[in-house]
């Protein structure tokens, strides 16, 4: 009987192991069919509800991050999670059609939104921030509370679109615009083919139309939703072996269509989006800080916003300052998708910024990692080699290590209008030569001195 009780016992903790993405030890809120009503529905705190399956991959690279927003956000707003492959029916009441998906309870618990933002901490966090603000408005105004009413099922992230979106930011394809529109654009494109009669279109339709409006905006418009409706224009849907309903396919210049095979919520859509955007985005311009213009346009809406003092240019000459350069434009390139800004400036022309940062006081080259919003910035205390910033970098993108308040009273340190380099190295100051002919060298015996 051991050996056969051994193996009960380990099959049971090997369930358990696969399933314990968090514990009580997490700040993580564990909610279930019998809780839920109570923790969440009946609560007057704002919520942030994941639903997870133990076996998802995405989930499990979500739990580290989501245990970061539960402890930043403890006391402040409630962070959970439901175990939706266990407790299907709390999965199917909130429609949860794909893993992990995250919902704000929030004024109105019976209608709650979708998060649709992107899957760090940070991001998370400042979209959970921007929302407790809506949050504390609608109970000033009296909105708060279960009766309020919505039409909003959805919210994009970074300060998005909300609700059901703009039919119109879905663009209508057919045989005849196709090539032109898609085939021709330097855009990307995500193309649903679809069939009126489908079901399954037919779900798709809002969450496609909340997700169009929400890129558009965030994009900028360089991601683009497209729809083409299969049963009608047959020359384009047999070009591209559709023959099941809806099928979606990205389209981005010079490369060959590839399906989209990722879930099918706003939410999902949206990430794909970003994600396909940010991949195909060219990393930020390492600017040199020549005036306040250039601080306030590359920081102002910078999360971070990266800022080197580089040596003299007589201690390093040209081809040394342009080896830092290479190396903070390489860092900008692992980073893009960040969408920081980066800035550099030479030790002693913004006397006023490196005071205010503290920066240099180990020699040059230094970097700061300021956030403007917050008034916090970070140091640069590992070497100045691609090693040393990534490993800087990354650890002030999780919140972790040292951070300091900006400044006396928080107040924007001056910045000077200086010259741009000219890309040369630098030159000596000339000496005038003195002419000695008229100078009396004579000592005070009045002797004269033998040069």
């Amino acid at each position: 009987m051991r050996p056969l009780l051994f193996g009960v016992l380990l099959g049971c903790s090997l369930v358990l192991s696969i399933q314990a993405l968090y514990s009580s030890s997490d700040d993580v809120i564990e909610l279930t069919p019998s809780n839920f009503k109570r923790e969440v529905i009946q609560s007057d705190s704002l919520w942030l509800v994941e639903f997870y399956a133990p076996w998802c991959g995405h989930c499990k690279s979500l739990a580290p991050e989501w245990k970061k927003v539960a402890s930043a956000l403890k006391g402040v707003v409630k962070v959970g999670a439901v175990d939706a492959d266990q407790h299907q029916s709390l999965g199917s009441e909130y429609s949860v059609r794909g893993f992990p998906t995250i919902k704000i309870f929030g004024a109105n618990k019976n209608k709650p939104e979708e998060y649709q933002g992107g899957r760090t901490a940070q991001a998370i966090i400042d979209q959970t921030l921007n929302t407790l603000r809506a949050f504390i408005k609608d109970r000033q105004s009296g909105k708060g509370g279960g009766s309020k009413s919505t039409n909003n099922q959805g919210s994009s992230g970074g300060g998005g679109s909300t609700g059901s979106g703009d039919k119109k930011d879905v663009v209508e394809l057919t045989d005849d615009n196709f090539d032109k529109m898609v085939l021709g654009s330097e855009d990307i494109w995500l193309v649903e083919f679809f069939a009126p009669w489908c079901g399954h279109c037919k779900n798709l339709e809002p969450e496609w139309t909340a997700a169009a409006s929400a890129i558009k905006e965030q994009t900028k418009g360089k991601v683009h939703l497209g729809a083409v409706d299969a049963t009608v224009h047959r020359d384009v849907s047999g070009r591209y072996g559709i023959r099941g309903f809806p099928t979606i396919k990205i389209f981005r210049k010079g490369e060959e269509p590839q399906n989209y095979e990722g879930g099918r919520t706003r939410g999902d859509i949206i990430e794909k989006a970003l994600e396909l955007f940010s991949d195909n985005a060219p990393a930020p311009e390492v600017l040199e800080l020549l005036n306040e213009e250039i601080f306030k346009t590359t920081c102002a809406d910078s999360q971070l916003c990266i800022i080197a003092m580089l040596p003299h240019i007589l201690d390093t000459g040209a081809s040394g300052r342009n080896g830092y350069l290479d190396i903070m434009k390489q860092m900008a390139e692992k980073y893009k998708k960040k969408m920081w800004g980066w800035l550099w400036a030479e030790a002693g022309t913004q006397r006023e910024l490196e005071v205010s940062l503290e920066i240099g006081g180990f020699g040059y080259p230094a970097m700061a990692a300021i956030n403007p919003r917050k008034k916090m910035y970070a140091l640069l205390k590992g070497s100045f080699s691609t090693t040393g910033i990534h490993e800087f970098l990354r650890e002030v993108s999780v919140g972790r290590g040292s951070t300091y308040k900006w400044g006396k009273g928080n107040e924007m340190p001056k910045i000077n209008a200086v010259d741009s380099w000219d890309g040369l190295d630098g030159q000596f100051p000339v000496e005038e030569d003195v002419d000695l002919s008229d100078v009396d060298l004579s000592d005070d015996y009045g002797s004269k001195i033998e040069l």
